[in-house]
């Protein structure tokens, strides 16, 4: 039994590993290529390591364009529809799960038929909508929807809310809480690692989100870093060492934050897909 524990164990380990050196690769070759000088980009067989560290790159990636003004625009649209998704989708994730009311089954499954909607068949009727009330060329089309819930989130809200034992309210209850008093004080420091984790989702779609800030966004001055890339590319040439010393520094603050709320975000995917 024990043998069969312990060959069970290597198959998952290795496979583990094999997995992390193979997402891992492309983005080791990302730094590899961003501390390279031209000559060794593209020799042959590819080079992985170096032979010195060329950092003339990076002083490029952040000359070259706008690189903290499209920095700060990229943090402001990521900010505000992060706090969008945590003050909309539990409060959603609350009603669909603690509250009974007429039709909130039906209403629920209309939410998750909406997350089988892809985005480009909503695309051009969204556009039309900012456009009449003159948000084109502003970031509030990448904000504002926020604010009104994300389907994906309140169904990982709602699957986190229903593990809480129904207990707690019914206490509050006879303790005199209301409805909102029991969502805010007991229910809402409780979900606190799945707020997180849909803070986390929300965080790296706005950072590395690219079709929206094309589709509504017109004046350089407030492109975001997604959109900043691309000036690296023209026609004739695209300059690949700066680009990737660009998409290592875009890459910091996304592997920064994953650091931090890492155990929430671990333990808010554990405990939403557990229970329907």
């Amino acid at each position: 039994m024990k043998t069969q524990l312990t060959v069970k164990k290597i198959w998952i380990y290795s496979f583990l590993i094999i997995a992390g050196v193979t997402f891992a690769a492309p983005f080791v070759w990302m730094i590899s290529t961003s501390l390279k000088p031209n000559s060794q980009m593209f020799s042959y067989p590819p080079q992985w390591i170096p032979d010195y560290l060329y950092f003339e790159h990076y002083i490029k990636a952040v000359t070259d364009i706008k690189f903290f003004t499209f920095f700060q625009n990229s943090l402001i649209i990521s900010c505000l529809s992060t706090i969008g998704v945590m003050i909309s989708c539990p409060l959603a994730g609350y009603a669909f799960a603690r509250l009974k009311w007429k039709g909130r089954d039906t209403l629920f499954i209309v939410t998750l038929a909406v997350m089988m909607i892809p985005f480009p068949v909503t695309m051009v009727p969204l556009f039309v909508m900012f456009s009449k009330f003159n948000l084109v060329n502003t970031f509030l089309p990448m904000i504002i929807p926020t604010f009104f819930g994300v389907p994906f989130f309140i169904f990982l809200m709602r699957q986190f809310l229903k593990q809480l034992p129904k207990s707690l309210e019914d206490a509050a209850r006879i303790d005199g809480c209301s409805e909102f008093m029991i969502y805010l004080k007991i229910m809402l420091p409780l979900c606190q690692p799945a707020i997180l984790t849909i803070g986390l989702f929300q965080f790296m779609f706005s950072w590395n989100d690219f079709l929206q800030p094309l589709i509504y966004l017109n004046d350089e001055s407030m492109y975001t870093l997604q959109l900043g890339l691309q000036q690296f590319r023209s026609a004739q040439d695209t300059a690949w060492g700066p680009m990737m010393a660009a998409s290592v520094l875009i890459s910091l603050p996304i592997i920064a934050i994953y650091f931090f709320v890492q155990k929430a975000f671990i333990k808010g995917i554990s405990f939403g897909g557990v229970k329907g």
